[in-house]
């Protein structure tokens, strides 16, 4: 039995984390598509056991196994196959521990293997292909558990009406233990990622599901339901309680972000209760519309949204290294759907055994035994390539690695020098300045570019950080200002990793630099940024302080790289650490700022 409306769940599901993978600056909180997915997989799998108890009075966990496995791993494996001739587009940096990326997806463990990487999708390098199977791995563990518990009730329960008890009981228990542990573990976390892939902490979403499906079901309704919806409800109450509820799911998305702590209080909470209601609206409708047929368009996105979530991800990380942003999504949308498609309607059937139609042909799975053989037999001889020619580590990683190894040495080197007794020095105002060099701060770009400027400037001293913000770039300045080693030139090299108050952080800056400086801001370049990201916005904002400052330069970085957006190619489209070409214009962009500075005043 197919429930009317329950398309739309889904439909809001995928909408929300393509815009987020896509748009991720515009919609910051479409990662709750996810929690949408949780929270009907649990709502479904629970009624669907609910039903077979009360037609047979058991519940079969084998073949419940098999069907969520069956369901799960062919458009998985087919996903695999498809997108890795893909990867031959792109650089060696994209393979980056593939052999271990393939393992932990097929292995429904990939959450786990992206905790203890520190994988991340926000992440400002280029993210794994696969790291969004981790909610694959969580909704195989969920299956794996509560099927178990599931087939334990059985067994110890005469009737539905009792089995529906305690399936809500031990729903609420579960849901609100993961709940808390999430609401707890945010607390004292500043990077969420280890809760948000925890399968502990992020899967009572199931389990509100489940809560629901214990009571208004799919065929084997609690009774109270039944008359409730008989007697209370009629079909414009159920459309508008459905539509409030996805609104308010679409509204999430647009204000929630991944890095607040409220998200992870009380958004993933709320984002399932507005799912809960929404499935509920629409189980509703549907017994309220018997005549009505759903729109086909609704169904068909419902019915391949799994395989586009599996396919899109990928692609997406691909295709916008090669091409921008929105002609990246367009290709991304266009493939995945016509892979998914393939896939539900074609491939997935036949391996199922059943037989497919095309026109007036009847095709079964001996038809393409053949070329599916000689598909995969290519897929994974390809997969092997792959996996012998990927790196354990990116090239960019292992750059900012070495550097930053560099600066520590170098920093461990002034700290002894300055250590050395010396004779005392009258304080006045003038050597309050260390000297007519530069100390620059900077972040991931600037670390990975160290060991180039360091040769080719001289009286320079650079502390930079992956990760960096303008407000740790304050620390550092003030760190270096009071202990006497900030130089005449100070030149901030910050703003790729924007927050949202960048302009209160750098106004700050500006504030608390003693008088004697020369202050020189470079403008951050992201190669994927548009004008609603904060690095962007940053750039334009810093370009109107020299009006305001006279102390202040600007050396127009993102202007620069903007206009050589070709040698980017095979880097990120930000980080170049280990390309000289690249390399020499940031170095020419900060000297060309710093003879410019010379001939303003320094601050008064």
């Amino acid at each position: 039995m197919r429930i009317k409306w329950f398309s739309l769940i889904r439909v809001t599901g995928l909408i929300c984390v393509l815009l987020y993978h896509f748009f991720q600056m515009r919609y910051t909180g479409g990662f709750i598509g996810v929690d949408i997915f949780f929270t009907f997989s649990g709502y479904l799998i629970t009624a669907l056991a609910l039903d077979e108890f009360s037609r047979s009075n058991k519940f079969r966990l084998g073949d419940f196994y098999y069907r969520r496995i069956m369901r799960i791993l062919p458009p998985l494996l087919l996903m695999i196959a498809f997108v890795l001739p893909f990867t031959l587009l792109v650089g060696k940096d994209y393979i980056t521990d593939l052999p271990k990326q393939l393992a932990a997806a097929v292995g429904f463990s990939t959450n786990i293997f992206e905790i203890n990487t520190g994988g991340t999708y926000e992440s400002r390098f280029i993210p794994h292909l696969f790291v969004h199977t981790w909610s694959l791995a969580i909704e195989v563990q969920f299956y794996l558990v509560w099927g178990f518990i599931l087939y334990l009730l059985t067994k110890i329960t005469p009737n539905v009406k009792k089995f529906r008890i305690r399936v809500f009981f031990a729903s609420a228990v579960l849901a609100a233990v993961s709940a808390t542990v999430m609401y707890l573990r945010a607390q004292s976390l500043s990077e969420f990622s280890p809760i948000y892939f925890s399968s502990i902490a992020h899967i009572f979403p199931f389990f509100i599901g489940s809560m629901l499906g214990s009571i208004a079901g799919i065929q084997d309704l609690l009774p109270a339901f039944s008359n409730s919806v008989a007697k209370h409800w009629n079909k414009a109450g159920a459309v508008t309680f459905m539509v409030l509820n996805l609104a308010c799911l679409f509204a999430l998305a647009y204000v929630l972000r991944f890095d607040q702590r409220k998200t992870y209080m009380f958004g993933f909470l709320l984002a399932s209760l507005f799912a809960a209601c929404a499935i509920l609206g629409a189980n509703i409708l549907h017994r309220k519309t018997p005549n009505t047929k759903e729109p086909f368009i609704f169904t068909y996105i419902a019915d391949i949204s799994y395989s586009v979530y599996l396919f899109h991800w990928p692609l997406f990380v691909i295709f916008s290294k090669i091409y921008p942003t929105w002609l990246a999504a367009l290709i991304t949308t266009i493939l995945s759907v016509l892979f998914a498609s393939v896939s539900f309607y074609f491939l997935e059937p036949l391996i199922r055994g059943k037989a497919v139609s095309i026109g007036e042909h009847k095709i079964t799975f001996k038809h393409i035994v053949a070329p599916l053989g000689l598909g995969l037999t290519l897929a994974i001889g390809l997969g092997v390539y792959l996996c012998l020619q990927a790196p354990s580590i990116s090239s960019l990683e292992k750059n900012l690695l070495l550097g930053g190894i560099q600066q520590d040495a170098d920093q461990l080197s002034t700290t002894y020098v300055q250590a050395a007794p010396k004779p005392p020095k009258k304080e006045n105002a003038q050597n309050s300045v260390q000297d007519d060099g530069a100390t620059i701060i900077g972040d991931s770009v600037t670390l990975g570019s160290r060991k180039y400027l360091l040769d080719h400037m001289k009286n320079v001293d650079i502390d930079a950080e992956g990760n960096r913000t303008m407000d740790k770039a304050y620390d550092v300045l003030m760190n270096a200002q009071n202990s006497g080693r900030l130089k005449r030139n100070v030149v901030i090299c910050i703003g790729t990793n924007s927050l949202d108050d960048y302009q209160q952080q750098t106004e700050k800056v500006i504030k608390d630099l003693k008088p004697g400086h020369h202050l020189i801001f470079i403008t951050p370049h992201d190669g994927h940024a548009d004008s609603s990201y904060n690095s962007y916005k940053l750039a334009v904002w810093e370009r109107t302080l020299p009006k305001k400052y006279k102390f202040i330069t600007i050396g127009d970085w993102d202007k620069v790289a903007r206009a050589h957006q070709n040698l980017f190619a095979g880097t990120d489209g930000t980080h170049f650490g280990g390309r000289d070409d690249i390399s020499k214009l940031y170095l020419d962009c900060i000297k060309g700022a710093l003879t410019r500075a010379e001939k303003i005043p320094v601050k008064k």
